[in-house]
């Protein structure tokens, strides 16, 4: 009378039946880092297995991933010269439009998506233009050039654009500024729900994006306020956009529900740099398995409610269900 549950788990054969939750290397985009120059590969101490690229070792790597069936990238750009607008980012031969147009003229069946952000590209390290009285990032004209940024990608040839700065309108700007030039059919996927986290130090060693001075509170979400964590999202979905993402992941997986809760639009999550290293530290000191922990955390963020998960583990963990 006792065995309801459990006799549905002695046969190997039932359980794989009964699964609820399955992950597929399709869930998944890889992220890539790029600068200029050429035959750079330079793995970042604090993310073991992670690399600035230059263009062409991009290009190369795109083989590697197609062979593991992963079939979309997201891009970040390290300039060479930063200033305090991130003109770069603005650039038609600027290092994003460069690498979009590379990936894209190389590989036509990758489907590239852009980080769509000012701090990788100014000298003060700050998602924007710096409002010198207020002394955080002006909301306003920081609208304006994410709108120039976007097309700027757009006219490179990209599959998706990914707005990460916060700014309030964010979505209604880059949308008018696509449909303006043109673009109406090319998706937005939101970060719309990002927190000011301290899961992003690994990260900003491999983007070399450190704020200069002070912090990003004033515009990413304080990790305490779940409530408006939803209405982020609710309120990016009205602007227009056609995907919402939650930013970090592992300490957010609340969030990650709330939000599937609140919206039929697909939701992405984003496995941030410093829930990776923490389980690579993990796997050096011999304190997990380090394959099982990582995909048990990979479902979890499916169960969550996530349908897209950006991660660093793409490549492990395609091989493993490749397997």
């Amino acid at each position: 009378m006792f065995a309801r549950f459990r006799r549905k788990r002695i046969n190997p054969v039932l359980r794989d039946l009964l699964q609820e939750t399955h992950l597929s290397v399709n869930d998944f985009i890889y992220p890539l880092f790029a600068r200029s120059g050429t035959g750079i590969k330079d793995e970042v101490a604090s993310m073991p297995g992670v690399y600035q690229m230059s263009i062409d070792e991009i290009v190369k790597e795109c083989e590697t991933l197609k062979a593991l069936g992963i079939k979309s990238i997201i891009l970040f750009g390290i300039p060479d010269v930063k200033d305090s607008v991130g003109s770069d980012a603005m650039c038609e031969h600027g290092i994003m439009a460069e690498t979009v147009r590379a990936v894209k003229t190389a590989h036509p069946d990758m489907f590239v998506v852009t980080d769509l952000c000012f701090c990788e590209y100014t000298d003060h390290g700050h998602c924007g233009v710096i409002d010198p009285v207020l002394e955080t990032v002006d909301n306003d004209i920081t609208l304006d050039n994410l709108a120039k940024q976007a097309v700027v990608h757009a006219k490179a040839g990209v599959d998706m654009i990914a707005p990460s700065g916060m700014m309030d309108g964010m979505i209604q700007a880059i949308r008018g500024g696509l449909d303006a030039a043109g673009f109406e059919n090319l998706p937005v996927m939101s970060y719309s729900s990002k927190f000011a986290s301290a899961y992003y130090g690994p990260f900003r060693d491999v983007a070399e994006s450190s704020p200069g001075k002070g912090d990003r509170k004033s515009y990413q979400m304080n990790p305490a306020n779940r409530n408006e964590a939803i209405a982020e999202s609710v309120a990016d979905e009205a602007e227009g956009a056609d995907i919402l993402m939650v930013k970090p992941a592992l300490a957010y997986m609340d969030i990650i529900r709330d939000v599937r809760n609140n919206t039929t639009l697909p939701l992405a999550i984003y496995n941030v740099s410093g829930e990776y290293s923490m389980l690579k530290m993990a796997a050096r000191a011999g304190v997990i398995d380090y394959d099982a922990v990582m995909m048990e955390t990979l479902l979890g963020f499916k169960r969550a409610g996530a349908d897209i998960i950006i991660t660093y583990h793409a490549k492990e963990a395609a091989e493993i269900l490749g397997n």
